[in-house]
C-alpha cells in the first residue's frame, strides 16, 4: 500500500467515524451487549412488532417506513433469502440479517417515534398471547386455500 492510497483509507476512515458519532450506538436502543440469546431472540420480537406500529406513525420518515416494510415482510415471509436446508448459511439469514434490518430501521426511526410505537406495541401481547388475533385469520384463509389447491392437484 503506497502513502496515498493510506491516507485515503484514514481520510475515509475519520468520515466514517464522523458519520457514526452523530447516530444513536445500538447500545442505547438494544441495552447491554451482554444479553442472553433467549433475551435477544425475544427483545428482537418484540422490536418487529415495534417497527409495524412506527410504519403506521405519521412522525415516521418514509426511507424508514420503506426499510420497515422490507424487514416486517422478510419477517412474516414464508420465503427466506438463504434456504433453511442448506448447512449452516440456512439459518445465517435469521441470526444476521433479520436483526441487522431491523436494527438499521430502529436506527432510522426518530427516538420519540420508537418510544412511542415500544409503548403501543407492548399491549399487542398479554400473558403471551396476541391481543388482536382475529388479523390471523385472513392468513390462516390464504394458507388452507393454497393446501386445497395442492392436495387437488396432487389427487388428481
Amino acid at each position: 500500500m503506497t502513502g496515498r492510497q493510506r491516507r485515503l483509507f484514514a481520510a475515509d476512515f475519520r468520515l466514517y467515524e464522523i458519520r457514526m458519532e452523530k447516530r444513536r450506538p445500538l447500545t442505547e436502543i438494544y441495552g447491554e451487549k451482554t444479553m442472553h440469546l433467549k433475551e435477544r431472540v425475544n427483545q428482537l420480537t418484540c422490536d418487529i412488532f415495534a417497527v409495524w406500529m412506527a410504519l403506521k406513525d405519521r412522525d415516521t420518515p418514509i426511507h424508514a417506513k420503506i426499510l420497515g416494510g422490507i424487514a416486517v415482510g422478510y419477517a412474516l415471509s414464508p420465503i427466506d433469502l438463504i434456504p433453511d436446508f442448506i448447512p449452516v448459511l440456512g439459518c445465517l439469514d435469521d441470526v444476521v440479517i433479520l436483526p441487522a434490518l431491523v436494527a438499521l430501521t430502529v436506527k432510522c426511526i426518530p427516538e420519540e417515534v420508537w418510544n412511542r410505537s415500544k409503548e403501543k406495541s407492548a399491549g399487542l401481547w398479554k400473558d403471551g398471547l396476541p391481543q388482536k388475533w382475529p388479523y390471523a385469520i385472513p392468513v390462516a384463509a390464504v394458507w388452507l386455500v393454497i393446501l386445497w389447491c395442492l392436495a387437488r392437484a396432487v389427487l388428481r
